[in-house]
């Protein structure tokens, strides 16, 4: 932990709530991107983001030191898993609202051809859709991962899992993916289409 970061805590502890808000301000966009990422419903990650806050604030005294960012994306996925299980559905909302929240910021390209922007459109909703589909764990490594760019370690660390349980819940998440674009691929580009 970040010596600045092991100030905040410690003035959290002490029941200063401003501090407690650095720390908020600090890694709020990191905890929502990942639950939206997981929920991909924008209302449903707002309350999970908030309530993983708000669950953080109550547990601090059992915060051990360690990694503060890993502390809070393991509460952030725990409550992700717990919607999931309690909603015994597979979400069925798109990730567009979520990848409007503020801070996302999109990949810029130089003046595209509406043809193309419409084609990368399509094929980012075939992403989206083939994430959706995997089971939360795998979901959960391939966001922090590949698109979050978490090291193995972080993601193992905030999923308490070891990191050859990380690589492999992200290969199999991968190949699903992979399997799920076949079926779209004439929206990839030449280089990933298979002959």
């Amino acid at each position: 932990m970040q010596p600045a970061e092991a100030k905040l805590v410690e003035r959290s502890l002490t029941g200063d709530l401003a501090a407690f808000n650095q720390i908020v301000d600090l890694y709020q966009t990191q905890v929502y991107n990942l639950a939206a990422r997981v929920l991909g419903d924008r209302t449903t990650t707002e309350d999970i983001t908030q309530e993983a806050f708000i669950s953080a604030f109550r547990s601090l005294k059992g915060f051990r030191g360690g990694n503060l960012r890993a502390w809070l994306l393991r509460i952030a996925r725990n409550l992700c898993y717990d919607y999931l299980r309690s909603s015994k559905r597979k979400p069925v909302s798109s990730l567009d609202e979520a990848l409007e929240a503020p801070g996302f910021v999109p990949p810029t390209s130089s003046d595209p051809s509406p043809e193309s922007q419409a084609l990368t459109g399509e094929l980012g909703a075939a992403i989206n859709g083939a994430i959706q589909t995997l089971p939360p764990d795998q979901r959960i490594a391939l966001v922090m991962i590949d698109v979050q760019g978490y090291s193995y370690e972080d993601a193992a660390h905030s999923a308490d899992v070891s990191v050859g349980t990380i690589k492999s819940r992200l290969s199999r998440a991968r190949a699903k993916v992979r399997e799920g674009l076949s079926a779209h691929r004439e929206l990839l580009p030449d280089q990933f289409r298979q002959i």
